[in-house]
């Protein structure tokens, strides 16, 4: 194996988790209701709904090109955000 084929097989392995955790958020973004973002003071479902599905499209997109571009590291970031800051507040609005 040489040292490119390397660098593709860890280049796809990075380019599919990017993709899982934007999907990811994208559908646990979609989950919870509208009123439950505003309860956490997060925005609203629609802005974090949009900016997670244009991350996760234009990663599909994007699917032959680099994992690390400007755009993709861009929406990995919103999906990150997403995961580690508004998710917990909605999961603690929402919990009974």
């Amino acid at each position: 194996m040489t040292v490119f084929a390397l660098e593709g097989w860890v280049s796809l392995v990075v380019l599919l988790a990017m993709l899982g955790v934007k999907g990811f958020a994208l559908v646990s973004a979609l989950t919870f209701s509208g009123p439950a973002y505003e309860a956490a003071s997060k925005g609203n479902k629609v802005g974090w709904s949009i900016g997670l599905g244009v991350g996760f499209v234009a990663q599909l997109i994007m699917l032959s090109w680099s994992p690390i571009s400007l755009i993709s590291l861009a929406f990995i970031i919103v999906a990150f955000v997403y995961l580690a800051d508004v998710r917990p507040a909605l999961a603690e609005v929402t919990r009974r």
